[in-house]
């Protein structure tokens, strides 16, 4: 097996799970909140599909779907359009409300989509490739999409979690 065959069976797992944690919500549970500083479950998928997109672009050279296929027309959204929820404050989590689940499962399907193609043209010399000297040591690819698989499973648990109270205090 490759690692970019390791890296497509975890990305795959994200896509699963997101599917998962949306399931078929009412947009009052998908935007309940249960405390003010808290994140919903609209917040979290949102957020996870925006830095999947954003940082895959980035280091694939592509446009990210959010912009290119309008999503952030369709969410209607009132945050900077570039805006992946990276430092956002109780206000701004609160902006992120749907009136569907199929809005963040189609919008995160699509990233998805745009994130395995290129994972699929991966060689293993790619995955070496410096994509960010900001940082000490400087970024590989592969660390950074280890970084974006990391950081989409710990928010689409809490999504998962968070569905489970939700429906828990509900019953």
């Amino acid at each position: 097996m490759h690692a970019k065959d390791i890296l497509i069976d975890g990305f795959n797992r994200i896509q699963e799970e997101v599917h998962a944690a949306v399931g078929d919500l009412p947009p009052d549970v998908l935007n309940a909140r249960p405390a003010p500083d808290a994140n919903s479950i609209s917040w979290l998928v949102w957020h996870l599909t925006r830095v999947q997109d954003d940082h895959v672009a980035d280091a694939s050279g592509l446009d990210q779907v959010w912009l290119s296929q309008d999503w952030e027309k369709r969410f209607g959204l009132d945050l900077p359009r570039r805006a992946t929820g990276y430092g956002h404050s109780a206000a701004q989590v609160a902006k992120v409300r749907v009136d569907s689940g199929d809005l963040l499962t189609g919008y995160y399907d699509a990233v998805h989509e745009q994130s395995l193609g290129f994972l699929r043209g991966l060689t293993a010399a790619d995955l070496e490739r410096v994509v960010d000297e900001r940082w000490e040591p400087p970024v590989t690819l592969a660390v950074r999409l280890v970084s974006v698989l990391s950081d989409d499973l710990q928010h689409v648990g809490q999504a998962a979690y968070l569905r489970g109270l939700l429906q828990s205090a509900a019953s």
